[in-house]
């Protein structure tokens, strides 16, 4: 009896690229450190903070680290029981709202897009400082102005190019070239203020760390919002949990970095107003690290400051670009958003796509910025946008945190603490400043103009972000019909492809 034929075997279809699990907590504590980006927030920040509180800074950063801490406590708990790239954006369409979640991941990804384009003009800055200190202060008949918001975009855009086509060939090449840049700022950074801080000629007072000092409710608001921005970045570390050989590297990573930028914050705060005088600091506005530099130091060392500022800013851009690709990421493979997004390159391991599109998203972004001339409005304007969407985003995570652990209330009062309790009263802070602080913009003024000066300007750039993320997540439920919206459940890993389902939406 003969044998049937063999059938002809059938090839294995290849392996989905995927996101590739090669990182740990030294990684995710080199990208939550860069995307915080203290020496930029410090540099750009202090003489911010300082034009709309005086010498409260220390006090303000250290009353902001309070809710800032419960959010980063909430992040952990939820990556432990949900590990995902969309983080807030899966952990709130989960447990509070799809519209909700939407809007997290939206105002996440578009605050991150604003971030890359103003610190492009301050990585422009920086450069032209330089140039004018070796000497060149025009080039083919253009005044190389590192106050000038055109020309500082302009540089500064050709380097946000070459930092996106570094972030496309490997998140681990990106954080250890980052760990690098890391090494030498930090090093300069304290180096600097510890010689301010020894010799500055201001004396210390504990009054600076009274947050009573500030009567005025809508500065004390904008102060807050503001100093919460300065530890904006932390969270970065959860963007790429699903990167890690562990989710609790992810956590610890975010808590060391949140740590030590605590206390870089407030040694520089009380070193700038050592050395000096509230009038210095709001004058110098976004250069007070480099002037503080030229009043310590004769050249070359004076030129320190501003290098450690451009590395900064170079690695914060770049941590930034990792987070929003991986966010969108996460969008796409919920069809909330379009295909493109969950393209994964299959050699680096990286969503190579997404990263190139938001670049010249952030790149458009950056150019309409020159409507606002002076670069340091456009930065207060830019900073203030921000810390409005952060304090909503971190809000809304932390009272996710709060209503899908609310079974904890029956463990013991430790863990109802920890899981509800914390959370809940850090969103609740938070929550409550951004609403107080977007009402006090809507009343101070009578009508719009492009200035930090004017409430309406101020409060339209929030209110435009979060418009436009109802808008999208309209989109997505009822023309992309995602299933998101029905679950509310994100879409892990495991279930990454390259090619779209057959009835993909547009992009």
């Amino acid at each position: 009896m003969s044998s049937p034929p063999s059938q002809p075997r059938t090839p294995a279809p290849p392996p989905r690229p995927a996101l590739k699990r090669s990182l740990g907590v030294v990684d995710g504590v080199a990208i939550a450190a860069s995307s915080t980006a203290a020496t930029t927030s410090i540099a750009i920040g202090m003489g911010t903070v300082g034009s709309v509180v005086g010498l409260q800074a220390p006090a303000l950063l250290l009353l902001a680290f309070l809710p800032v801490l419960g959010i980063a406590l909430a992040y952990a708990r939820l990556n432990r029981s949900e590990p995902n790239c969309g983080n807030g954006y899966v952990w709130v369409g989960k447990s509070l709202n799809p519209w909700l979640g939407f809007l997290t991941g939206w105002v996440t990804v578009v605050g991150s897009i604003v971030f890359c384009a103003y610190t492009s003009a301050v990585m422009g800055s920086v450069l032209l400082i330089l140039a004018n200190r070796a000497g060149v202060h025009t080039l083919a008949g253009i005044a190389l102005d590192p106050t000038s918001t055109g020309v500082s975009t302009a540089v500064g855009l050709v380097v946000l190019v070459g930092l996106a086509v570094l972030t496309v060939t490997g998140t681990r090449v990106a954080t250890r070239f980052q760990f690098g840049l890391l090494i030498f700022e930090y090093a300069v950074l304290l180096a600097v203020c510890g010689w301010a801080m020894a010799t500055g000629d201001h004396a210390f007072s504990l009054s600076w760390f009274n947050p009573f000092a500030i009567t005025d409710g809508t500065a004390f608001a904008q102060g807050m919002v503001l100093a919460v921005f300065f530890f904006w970045g932390w969270d970065a570390a959860f963007s790429v949990t699903e990167e890690t050989r562990s989710p609790g590297d992810s956590a610890r990573g975010g808590l060391i970095a949140l740590f030590a930028m605590l206390g870089l914050f407030l040694f520089a705060s009380v070193a700038f107003q050592r050395e000096m005088s509230l009038a210095e600091l709001i004058r110098n506005g976004p250069q007070a690290l480099p002037y503080l530099g030229e009043k310590l130091a004769a050249e070359p060392w004076a030129t320190l400051p501003v290098i450690a500022l451009m590395f900064s800013a170079v690695a914060s851009v770049q941590a930034s670009l990792i987070p929003m690709a991986r966010g969108l990421l996460a969008m796409g493979r919920d069809r909330t958003m379009g295909p493109v997004w969950r393209r994964v390159h299959p050699r680096y391991g990286t969503p190579a796509a997404g990263t190139v599109i938001l670049v010249a998203i952030a790149m458009v972004t950056a150019v309409l910025a020159v409507a606002i001339p002076k670069l340091s409005d456009m930065l207060l304007a830019a900073v203030s946008a921000i810390g409005l969407v952060v304090a909503l985003y971190y809000g809304l995570t932390a009272l996710a945190c709060a209503v899908r652990f609310r079974s904890a209330l029956r463990e013991g009062p430790r863990e109802a603490l920890l899981a509800v309790g914390v959370p809940a009263a850090s969103s609740l802070v938070l929550l409550g400043l951004g609403g107080y602080l977007g009402y006090s913009y809507l009343t101070m003024s009578d009508h719009f103009e492009l200035s930090p000066d004017n409430g309406w300007f101020m409060f339209s750039l929030p209110a435009g972000i979060v418009l436009s993320g109802l808008v999208m997540a309209a989109v997505a439920k009822y023309v992309r019909r995602a299933p998101y919206f029905t679950t509310g459940r994100g879409t892990d890993a495991d279930t990454l492809t390259t090619t779209p389902p057959p009835d993909r939406a547009p992009v």
